[in-house]
């Protein structure tokens, strides 16, 4: 059975949070929430936070608890969010302001219980 947990919209560059990802995926969910403290990267607690969301929709799904040590990560990947809406100004030259795009990334976790 597997279960799929979105954080989407979330203020993170995709290219750094999926060097995170790199670092869970395949993982038990208990081996993920062991190792994702550890590593330096301010995405690590909205990663977290998200692989504890999937692991108890799965148990929802199941209808009973299931261990940690038994609920893998099947797949995790992130995409660029839009661009569009987060623009900011930065000071320039000669008195003008200069455009840039905050980013943002769509996180999606999905976890099974079998191996």
């Amino acid at each position: 059975m597997e279960a799929t947990a979105h954080a989407r919209f979330q203020r993170f560059g995709a290219r750094k949070v999926a060097q995170t990802l790199e670092q869970i995926r395949g993982k038990s969910v208990l081996n993920a929430e062991q190792l994702l403290p550890n590593i330096p990267r301010v995405a690590a607690v909205m990663i977290s936070k998200t692989v504890r969301s999937a692991a108890a929709n799965l148990n929802v799904r199941a209808g009973r608890k299931l261990a940690p040590e038994s609920v893998f990560i099947k797949q995790v990947w992130v995409g660029q969010g839009p661009m569009s809406n987060m623009k900011r100004v930065l000071p320039a030259p000669m008195g003008r302001a200069m455009q840039f795009k905050r980013k943002v990334c769509h996180l999606t976790v999905v976890v099974t219980d079998e191996k």
